[in-house]
C-alpha cells in the first residue's frame, strides 16, 4: 500500500520517529523481571508472572512508582542492565524508532548497592549494540529522583562525572506533588555548568506553576509530559513563543488517571495551541504499550489528521538533542517515508 493511502493510525505506524521520554526501567517486562529474579536470586513479591501483571491497576503515579521500584530491584549486574535496554530496543526498532533518548534513574540503584558504573556500563553497552545492529542512535539522560533530597541528587552527580561521556543530560522525575523544581534549583545550576542538557518533569499531576518553575529556576529545555500547562493560558503562549518541546506520554496520562478516556487527552489542544507536543511511551511495560500504540490509538480516539501525524513526527525529531546535520537526515527520512 502506498503511504498515501494509509490512514492516519496506519501512517502514524510507518514513519520513522525518535522517542524522547522513555524510562528505561519502565521497559522492564514481566517476564525479563522473573528470569533476571531467578538469575540473580531474588524473591519477588508475585507468584507468578500473571500475578504480577495483574497488579498494574494504577491509581494514580505513585500507586505506579511502588511497583515500579519493586521490579527494578532485579538489576544487580551489568548484563542486567544491558539485556533490559536491549528488549527495549528491539520494540523500538519494530515501531520504527530511528532514534532515543533514554532516561535512566541511578539512585533507584545506588540505593540498593549496585554501582552507578554498572548501571551506565550495561546501558551504554546496549546503546552501542543498538547502533551496529539497529541502525539506531540513542542517549542516556541521568534522572534525579525528586523524592529524595537535592544534597542526594549532588552525590549521584559527582559519582556519574567519571562517565560524563556516556550521558549527554539530566532530568527530574518521580513523585510530582510535593516536590517543586525549584528544589533542585543549584544542582541544575551545577549541571549547566558542565554543559548537561537539561529536561524536567513537569505539569503531569503537578500544576502549572511547576512548568513554570522548569523553565525558569531549572532552565529546562523540554518538559516532559507538561499537559497541565493548558491550565494556564500565559504559559501556553510562553511555550509556544520559546518552542519548548513536550514530551507527552499518552497511555501513561490514561493509565495513571490524568484523563478518564483517552478521546479527552489534550495531545490535539496542545498542537492546536501551536506548542511543539512529541508522542511518547513513558513506561511501556506497565502502561500497556510502546510508542506505536501510543500512536496509533491516540490517533484514533482524537481523530487526528494526516498532518497532524506528519507533525508529531517530525516533533519528535526538531525536539532531539541531536547534531543539525543528523537532524536533517532524519527530517529527510519523514519525508522519504512519505513517498
Amino acid at each position: 500500500m502506498k503511504p498515501a493511502d494509509l490512514s492516519p493510525a496506519e501512517l502514524a505506524a510507518h514513519l520513522p520517529k525518535a522517542e524522547l521520554h522513555i524510562h528505561i526501567e519502565g521497559s522492564l517486562e514481566p517476564e525479563l523481571i522473573f528470569a533476571l529474579a531467578q538469575r540473580n536470586h531474588v524473591k519477588l513479591p508475585y507468584a507468578s508472572v500473571e500475578a504480577l501483571r495483574e497488579a498494574y491497576a494504577f491509581t494514580n503515579l505513585q500507586s505506579f512508582l511502588d511497583i515500579y521500584y519493586a521490579g527494578a530491584s532485579v538489576l544487580l549486574r551489568e548484563d542486567d542492565f544491558f539485556d533490559m535496554a536491549w528488549a527495549y530496543f528491539q520494540r523500538a526498532y519494530a515501531d520504527r524508532v530511528i532514534h532515543a533518548e533514554i532516561f535512566f534513574d541511578p539512585q533507584t540503584h545506588t540505593a540498593r548497592g549496585v554501582d552507578i558504573g554498572v548501571v551506565i556500563g550495561g546501558l551504554r553497552r546496549a546503546c552501542e549494540w543498538a547502533q551496529a545492529e539497529l541502525g539506531m542512535s540513542s542517549r542516556l539522560i541521568l534522572c534525579f529522583l525528586r523524592h529524595l533530597s537535592e544534597e542526594e541528587a549532588f552525590a549521584t552527580l559527582e559519582a556519574a562525572l567519571p562517565y560524563r561521556q556516556h550521558f549527554i543530560g539530566v532530568g527530574l522525575d518521580s513523585s510530582e506533588v510535593g516536590h517543586p523544581p525549584e528544589k533542585f534549583s543549584r544542582v541544575f545550576a551545577r549541571c549547566r555548568e558542565l554543559g548537561l542538557r537539561i529536561v524536567a518533569h513537569a505539569g503531569e499531576e503537578g500544576p502549572p506553576a511547576y512548568v513554570w518553575s522548569a523553565l525558569n529556576e531549572l532552565k529546562a529545555e523540554r518538559i516532559d509530559h507538561g499537559v497541565r500547562s493548558l491550565d494556564d493560558p500565559a504559559l501556553v503562549a510562553e511555550l509556544a513563543r520559546r518552542r519548548t518541546p513536550l514530551t507527552v506520554c499518552p497511555l501513561s496520562n490514561l493509565k495513571l488517571c490524568v484523563v478518564k478516556d483517552l478521546r479527552e487527552h489534550p495531545m490535539k489542544r496542545l498542537l492546536d495551541a501551536g506548542l511543539c507536543a512529541t508522542v511518547n511511551s513513558d513506561d511501556p511495560a506497565y502502561f500497556g504499550g510502546y510508542l506505536n500504540a501510543n500512536f496509533t490509538q491516540t490517533v484514533e480516539a482524537l481523530g487526528l489528521s494526516r498532518d497532524e501525524v506528519i507533525t508529531l513526527a517530525r516533533n519528535s525529531f526538531d525536539a532531539s538533542f541531536i547534531d543539525e546535520d543528523t537532524r536533517r537526515r532524519y527530517l529527510a527520512r519523514v519525508d522519504a517515508a512519505l513517498g
